[in-house]
């Protein structure tokens, strides 16, 4: 009997141990998303997902908390203190900030994931009133002087850089290279825009909700979702026949997640953007995938057209901030706000 009795508290104890093991050996890991503005509904569910995946690969449950806004500010704030463990941004000029103006993460931080870490794309695109009454089809049209545009702020919106390149860059090609028409299409365009918003989240509120406006210049997943949450109003996405590349890039900030001891699962949480089961719900969010195969099952959804990229355009996106967004660049030159 008292063999047995022996047996049973070794066993007993063996049993609590491996528990209490199990208990010291699980994480509850937390990590924050800096991203721009009309990401919230994407990475809702992608973090959901991920943390679903982590935990059943690793057995640690991760919460992974978002801050969102116009990607400039976004990242001067990740320059203030806000501790990022992972940026999600619209455009490389709003992470390569982090290094040259926080010396957050390294130099060469586009070489660390696939596609120079750009795991899904996206364009510039019209969101226009129920019938299209003002039948815009093409840059030409917003410039038309019975037409009013939304735009947000170029200064603050990496959507604002991307809807004034988009057009700067249909200008230019159609002059032939010639800068001056291009100057003074945006100057029209600008002429049309009635506020500028600091970010695109507050531009599609100035024209889904506050009926500002004939058009929005947005971001395809926006537009989408403009759609989606205005049923009643029969919003129309129009696909001019060319614009631009918008490239979203993604990193891990290295100085923050040595701190935090996240480094690890800020990695994971940015290569899951590249598994299928990431690019599927890119995709599903109106996110153009970088997998082609993934891509072309929502070939009925992402219509064909004409994309330029920045590169091709303005010289870079450095070139970009320092000729037409910096203080007395062109955009200052040209806009004028209304009274």
């Amino acid at each position: 009997m008292r063999n047995w009795i022996h047996k049973v508290v070794c066993a007993a104890l063996a049993a609590g141990l491996l528990l209490a093991a199990g208990a010291a050996g699980a994480a509850d890991l937390k990590i924050l998303n800096v991203s721009y503005d009309v990401t919230r509904e994407f990475y809702q569910d992608y973090n959901a997902a991920f943390a679903a995946y982590w935990k059943e690969k690793t057995g640690d449950s991760v919460k992974i908390s978002q801050s969102h806004g116009g990607s400039s500010k976004q990242a001067q704030s990740v320059i203030n203190g806000l501790e990022a463990d992972v940026v999600t941004m619209n455009q490389p000029l709003d992470i390569d900030v982090l290094q040259t103006g926080g010396r957050l993460i390294p130099a060469n931080w586009a070489t660390r994931l696939p596609n120079k870490s750009v795991p899904y794309t996206s364009t510039i695109v019209f969101v226009v009133r129920k019938g299209n009454p003002k039948n815009l089809r093409n840059w030409d049209d917003l410039v038309r002087p019975d037409v009013t545009v939304v735009i947000p702020n170029p200064k603050t919106s990496g959507n604002g850089r991307y809807s004034y390149l988009a057009a700067w860059g249909y200008a230019l090609r159609k002059a032939g290279g010639d800068e001056k028409p291009a100057r003074e299409f945006v100057a029209k365009l600008f002429a049309n825009v009635p506020v500028l918003d600091t970010g695109g989240r507050g531009a599609t509120t100035t024209f889904a909700d506050r009926g500002i406006a004939d058009v929005l210049l947005t971001f395809e997943n926006e537009a989408a979702l403009v759609q989606k949450q205005f049923p009643d109003d029969g919003l129309a996405v129009v696909l001019p026949p060319v614009s631009i590349l918008a490239e979203n890039p993604v990193t891990w900030v290295d100085h923050n997640v040595q701190r935090h001891h996240t480094e690890a699962v800020s990695r994971a949480y940015l290569e899951y953007l590249y598994s299928d089961a990431g690019q599927e719900l890119a995709a599903q969010h109106f996110f153009r995938p970088k997998n082609q195969t993934i891509l072309a099952r929502y070939s009925t959804r992402y219509k064909p057209l004409e994309l330029f990229t920045v590169n091709e355009v303005a010289g870079g996106w450095r070139k970009a901030q320092q000729v037409h967004f910096a203080d007395g660049g062109i955009f200052d030159q040209i806009y004028q706000p209304h009274k």
